[in-house]
């Protein structure tokens, strides 16, 4: 049965919406992580980083990413959790099975995502882009619900923030190679790009 997480869902249907400061996504469901800082002074955002996370590997549901992005997870509740549980990472938002978001960090902010990164030359990439993870992993396909709330907040944050373009739209995988696979090999970035009217 799956977890019931989320009291403000996001379904496919519902447009999405950037408050007046484009901090953050209007109705959805907001985990503030401590897991921020500010961004670098003269740092724009021109980079999304999409990413692909579970917890426990492979499972879906439960509550364990926000317990991570929060600095709250337990480690007795799994032996791999006692591997990550000391960690300080977050997300700017998380797109789960179904479709919900949950945004953890405003986008003026620098989200603790991409960690040793680099994208054509620049390091740090935490300090120019925006992160947002699927619930999911590498071997298993990300759903249909996925895909239509990740396009339709694609374009939303391309249209507040022009320098995202179909170029500086990457993987984790990418900017992290040999280190990172995630989203992996399912994520259908093809049918993604034709979604945002780049083919």
């Amino acid at each position: 049965m799956r977890a019931q997480l989320h009291d403000c869902p996001v379904n496919s249907m519902q447009q999405i919406e950037l408050d007046p400061m484009a901090e953050w996504l209007l109705g959805v469901r907001k985990v503030p992580s401590p897991n921020q800082d500010d961004r670098p002074a003269g740092s724009a955002i021109e980079l999304l980083v999409i990413h692909g996370i579970s917890l426990p590997p492979g499972q879906f549901g439960g509550g364990y990413i926000d317990a991570l992005f929060t600095n709250s997870l337990q480690p007795e509740l799994h032996p791999y959790f006692r591997e990550i549980a000391g960690r300080k990472v977050s997300a700017h938002v998380l797109i789960d099975r179904m479709g919900e978001i949950t945004q953890y960090v405003p986008f003026h902010r620098r989200a603790w995502h991409a960690g040793v990164s680099a994208f054509r030359g620049r390091t740090c990439c935490n300090d120019f882009s925006i992160g947002v993870e699927l619930e999911g992993c590498d071997d298993q396909p990300y759903t249909d619900f996925q895909y239509t709330t990740l396009a339709g907040l694609s374009r939303v944050l391309c249209a507040q923030w022009p320098l995202i373009t179909k170029e500086n739209i990457v993987g984790h995988c990418h900017i992290a190679p040999g280190r990172k696979t995630d989203p992996g090999p399912t994520f259908d970035w093809p049918g993604y790009f034709r979604t945002l009217g780049h083919d």
